[in-house]
């Protein structure tokens, strides 16, 4: 007899925006992600961390008890509530937690949770290995003795937005790329997402943004910030290489549904300049900030329209307070605080 999936099941991947238990990280160790910009992330990660502490916990994945050690250093420095600080020796590749962490699911009938598995490549097996981040979910499953699905398919928590309510965004540039699951048409995935993450509705954006190594996640270009309303990145001059690929994904999105017919309200959210690198063009996005509990915690780039980018999504978020952080050395690693780290859901 065929196992049930957890959509029939009665699971769902709740809204980011939705209340959290906690939000689970992966402490940053792998010196070729950030080469030669290593030690100059921890301050601002741990003001990350000391950000999220204030309402929620924060989990994180060590490899032993020297890089626990290492951590509570930077969070000594700066007054961190490590009551909610919690630390778990589950050993890692590298730290992008988005994509490698467990993705969780919650029945709100039964209050119960579980854990979906999905495989891990390193977005089409561009960073090997990836053998321990691949290891993760299952590790946390065990601890907490939460039950497993495992669908048995690439897919990364940076590659779909939800509302909460039915309906899922994602980019076909990053889920239809032959380097993630090139036996699958695009149908057969849209039944693993509806299947396994309680979805019923898939709404297709295209490219994602010039430097992103993940082939597009939509956590760099669009979110939701409410059940019914997006945030989208736009480019405002014209010879830059973004300007099409956001224009195109922004028509495209005022004319989707959501799962109950009506059309999608869209707050434009600019990008900031050019962030070059080692003549390295990266992905500096404001739309790759995190809902936490208290905060939407929202990358800068020391750039001119930081503080419009916060304007906006202060107005997005009025429930929340809404905190810049400088993300110009973390976003040498290819991602922001979004990619870091993914939330757990209350129940």
């Amino acid at each position: 007899m065929k196992d049930l999936t957890p959509k029939e099941l009665g699971y769902f991947f709740p809204a980011e925006f939705a209340p959290h238990s906690a939000t689970w990280l992966s402490w940053p160790h792998k010196e070729a992600s950030w080469p030669g910009k290593m030690e100059t992330i921890f301050p601002i990660y741990a003001r990350f961390i000391k950000l999220v502490a204030e309402g929620e916990k924060v989990n994180i994945n060590v490899a032993d008890d020297a890089m626990k050690q290492t951590a509570l250093i930077h969070l000594y420095k700066l007054d961190a509530d490590l009551n909610n600080v919690r630390f778990f020796f589950h050993p890692t590749n590298d730290a992008w937690c988005r994509d490698h962490g467990p993705a969780f699911l919650i029945n709100l009938r039964e209050k119960k949770k579980m854990v979906v598995k999905w495989n891990y490549n390193a977005w089409g097996n561009k960073y090997p290995p990836f053998d321990l981040d691949n290891q993760i979910p299952i590790s946390i499953a065990n601890h907490f003795s939460l039950p497993l699905a495992r669908p048995g398919i690439v897919m990364e928590g940076g590659s779909v937005e939800f509302n909460g309510n039915g309906t899922v965004l994602t980019t076909a540039s990053c889920l239809l790329n032959p380097n993630r699951n090139p036996h699958l048409t695009k149908a057969q995935i849209e039944e693993y997402l509806i299947d396994y993450y309680g979805v019923s509705n898939i709404l297709w954006l295209g490219d994602g943004i010039v430097g992103d190594d993940t082939d597009g996640h939509i956590d760099d270009i669009t979110r939701f910030i409410n059940e019914d309303t997006v945030v989208t990145v736009i480019e405002s001059d014209k010879n830059d290489a973004n300007y099409e690929p956001l224009k195109a994904n922004l028509e495209m999105l005022q004319e989707m549904k959501l799962e109950n017919g009506k059309a999608i309200n869209i707050v434009e959210l600019p990008m900031p300049s050019s962030v070059v690198y080692n003549d390295q063009r990266l992905p500096a996005s404001y739309a790759n900030f995190y809902i936490s509990n208290n905060y939407v915690i929202t990358p800068t780039f020391r750039d001119k329209n930081d503080g419009k980018a916060l304007t906006i999504l202060q107005k997005c978020f009025p429930e929340r307070k809404v905190v810049g952080l400088d993300s110009t050395d973390i976003i040498w690693g290819l991602g922001s605080f979004h990619c870091l780290s993914q939330q757990e859901p209350a129940i």
